[in-house]
């Protein structure tokens, strides 16, 4: 069974590298296992801004994506929070009017949620349609009801703060521990977060952008570091003597990676969050004479999305300091994209479709 009401949405649609069309796109009809979403807030993130700069990078081009189905030109967008405007008939669990907020990764749902995220997945808003427009249809199993104590605004933050929940409880970080962060973008500014909630003693952040750092003090970093002014290594280790017990590898390049196994103590724990645009050299030596270990983290576990949902809406996690502009989906090119690629005192955009608390 199927619905009809809505023919056509506003929509930031990606075409190609440096080619993102705000512009009126078909709803495609409702299936019988999906909600339509009106979107109230939407972030912009980092991997949505790669597929600007040099994409595609996750957007399927040519062959439709295994997972869902689909492929270029499609709506962007993955980090978002709405109100259900109408359910497929076979849709259970939530009615007409509910807030939620989507977790838009799409797995095989084969393993069990620990192990699911490493079984192959895609992402609403890079392989399918997703949340840079006025509606978006979502699968029942994608959407998470928001509590009353949080506002949709906030709610649109949930799905980038879970990628550092996630990291963090992947590194073991344990009440007291020591961190250094190497990279103060999104995920890094909201990692410090995460750490934060988490009990870290310490937290250290070092990256390049003065702007940032200041970002980054203001997230709760106690120490920060401009690396192009100061051997990041011999600060950590004159700060935290011996190196810290955790470091997050946030940047995505060589020299970050290595500075974070350095500045690691002997049998710390060193965890990656970026993604990596190409490979390294890197002696493993490193690892050998030190006893660190590495881990990595992707994504999330469906456990990992509702507990940031909890947290944000307790005030024990508080990313809201993270969100530098507020824009409307028409700006989404200037004040958005192109502001992130030039501007380094932006961090999180949130962009305003409906608007609704």
């Amino acid at each position: 069974m199927v619905y009809f009401s809505l023919a056509f949405t506003k929509a930031a649609v990606w075409h190609g590298e440096k080619d993102i069309r705000v512009e009126d796109v078909e709803l495609r009809p409702l299936k019988e296992n999906e909600v339509k979403v009106k979107v109230a807030w939407a972030g912009i993130c980092g991997s949505d801004l790669h597929e600007y700069q040099e994409g595609p990078v996750f957007i399927p081009v040519g062959e439709e994506n295994e997972f869902t189905g689909e492929k270029a030109p499609l709506t962007m967008g993955h980090e978002f929070a709405g109100v259900i405007e109408e359910v497929g008939s076979k849709v259970t669990k939530y009615k007409a009017g509910d807030r939620v907020v989507i977790n838009p990764t799409i797995t095989r749902g084969i393993k069990p949620d620990e192990f699911d995220r490493y079984d192959g997945y895609a992402f609403i808003g890079l392989h399918s349609n997703g949340g840079f427009a006025a509606y978006a249809n979502i699968p029942e199993n994608n959407i998470y009801r928001v509590p009353d104590s949080l506002s949709l605004e906030e709610a649109a933050l949930v799905e980038p703060s879970a990628v550092a929940v996630q990291a963090v409880k992947d590194s073991g970080l344990r009440f007291g521990d020591t961190v250094a962060i190497f990279g103060a973008g999104p995920i890094g500014l909201l990692t410090i977060v995460a750490a934060r909630a988490a009990g870290a003693s310490r937290i250290v952040v070092a990256d390049l952008s003065q702007p940032r750092l200041d970002l980054a003090k203001k997230a709760g970093a106690t120490d920060i570091i401009n690396s192009g002014e100061k051997d990041a290594v011999q600060t950590i280790r004159d700060l935290v003597p011996g190196g810290v017990d955790v470091s997050f590898e946030v940047a995505g390049v060589a020299p970050t990676f290595k500075q974070a196994l350095d500045a690691t103590k002997a049998r710390g724990i060193v965890d990656v969050i970026s993604i990596f645009a190409r490979p390294i050299e890197w002696n493993p030596m490193q690892l050998t004479n030190t006893g660190v270990s590495v881990t990595a983290s992707i994504v999330y576990t469906k456990k990992t999305f509702q507990q940031t949902i909890n947290l944000i809406a307790s005030g024990q996690l508080k990313p809201q300091d993270v969100v530098t502009s507020h824009i409307q989906l028409e700006e989404i090119v200037e004040k958005g994209f192109e502001a992130l690629t030039k501007d380094k005192s932006q961090a999180k955009i949130l962009v305003k479709l409906s608007g609704e608390k």
